[in-house]
């Protein structure tokens, strides 16, 4: 059987072939979602690293004073909380018995020191002055015994004297020459031995007698504890009447003039730091950060933690500090002049923990752009390179977006990254 098509329907046939394919060609070109960003450009600047870390606040100097003698306190003249200054007497025990041996010992060394007084101008050069004229007197003997042994021999020689008298003008001559032998002997020994050690010896014994009186005084001054800084008493644990023990603290007094932060941060950060370099502190209760400065950065690693210790000066003249206060510390580093610099929130970290950030092209798209990093810090980045100051970069909303998105700049307050959240 066949169908005639009317001419109408064979007017309508085309049409909706032609509705059909317009239809299709609309659904193919329909435009892709623009997703709403904040952006801006990169500009130059000043930036600092900066090193966070924490510590607890530390006097100048403290000094634990602990006595080296036991004995019972007699007296406490500070109290707790008053300034004193080096050398300032502090504390007082009870000592008479120390006295007394300092008094016995002092006898004992005055009379040393007359001892060596005597020795050295009196006994001595007395022996000496009595030896050498004993043995001029023996040298002038035994002259006069030679001199009449030889006239007696003379006399003997020409029959003038018996025999007998030029026997006796020689036994004196050797009586005298013995007596002469002895006294130079006598006079050498003296000279050289028996003077000598007579001044060693009251020199010995002067000597060890200013020994013990300096010992005893020793001693004795044990008993007077004094505050060897400036400072504030911060612990007086005792009272008047209680024993002091020997190596036992007694007072405590601390330099808060100036407080130290000492913190323990890695070797690589230390290294970039330096003597003098700026920093300041947060203290619980003060709202407002203090400056301190690096007063020292320690020359070896700490063989525990394998970090390096690095201290924080901060003045305290009106003593608002306290030792022992818990503080965060925040140390500038490196520094870079001129740095192009773009928000912090603007880098996305790519799966291999590289760095890039999305960049709008002039057809409003945005595409990956890998960057080298400098300086970091929570709220700016240094780019080395992968960008310029010309190029805009997204802020917001950049998180997820894929190389080639349509992208459009919202306000600040406007809802952005419809398309993409931001990390």
């Amino acid at each position: 059987m066949s169908i005639r098509l009317r001419p109408a329907s064979l007017l309508t046939l085309p049409a909706c072939v032609l509705l059909f394919a317009a239809g299709c060609h609309k659904q193919e070109t329909a435009p892709s979602p623009e997703v709403s960003v904040q952006a801006v450009q990169p500009h130059i600047g000043e930036i600092s690293e900066q090193i966070d870390a924490e510590a607890t606040l530390s006097p100048l100097a403290q000094a634990a004073i602990a006595p080296k003698v036991t004995a019972p306190v007699k007296q406490v003249l500070v109290q707790r909380g008053a300034k004193v200054k080096a050398g300032q007497l502090l504390v007082t025990l009870e000592n008479a018995d120390l006295a007394a041996a300092a008094l016995d010992n002092q006898g004992s060394y005055t009379a040393a020191k007359a001892g060596y007084e005597t020795a050295t101008h009196a006994s001595v050069p007395e022996d000496f002055t009595k030896a050498q004229l004993d043995l001029t007197q023996a040298k002038t003997n035994l002259e006069l015994a030679q001199s009449i042994a030889t006239a007696r021999a003379q006399l003997f020689k020409e029959g003038a004297i018996p025999g007998r008298d030029l026997d006796t003008a020689n036994a004196s001559l050797v009586q005298a020459q013995a007596a002469y032998d002895i006294a130079k002997l006598h006079f050498e020994g003296v000279q050289k031995t028996s003077n000598q050690a007579a001044l060693e010896a009251a020199k010995g014994n002067l000597e060890s007698a200013k020994g013990k009186l300096q010992g005893a005084q020793a001693q004795l001054s044990y008993t007077e504890i004094r505050s060897p800084i400036n400072g504030v008493v911060t612990d007086r644990p005792l009272f008047a009447g209680e024993t002091a023990a020997a190596g036992a603290p007694v007072i405590t007094v601390m330099d808060t003039s100036a407080l130290i932060a000492k913190l323990h941060i890695s070797q690589i950060l230390a290294q970039q730091l330096s003597v003098g370099a700026a920093a300041t502190i947060t203290v619980p209760g003060i709202d407002d950060p203090i400056d301190a400065k690096i007063s020292l950065i320690s020359p070896a690693l700490d063989p525990g933690s394998t970090t390096v210790e690095v201290w924080l000066r901060t003045e305290n003249p009106k003593a608002i500090l306290k030792a022992g206060t818990p503080i965060h510390a925040t140390i500038t580093g490196r520094s870079a002049a001129k740095a192009l610099l773009i928000p912090a929130s603007a880098l996305v970290t790519a799966p291999d923990n590289s760095k890039f950030v999305m960049v709008i092209a002039a057809d409003s798209t945005a595409h990956k752009h890998p960057v080298t990093l400098g300086i970091v810090t929570d709220t700016q980045a240094q780019v080395l390179s992968g960008i310029t100051a010309a190029d805009t970069v997204i802020t917001v909303g950049g998180y997820a977006l894929d190389d080639g998105t349509k992208v459009k700049i919202a306000a600040a307050d406007d809802k952005a990254g419809k398309g993409g959240d931001d990390k």
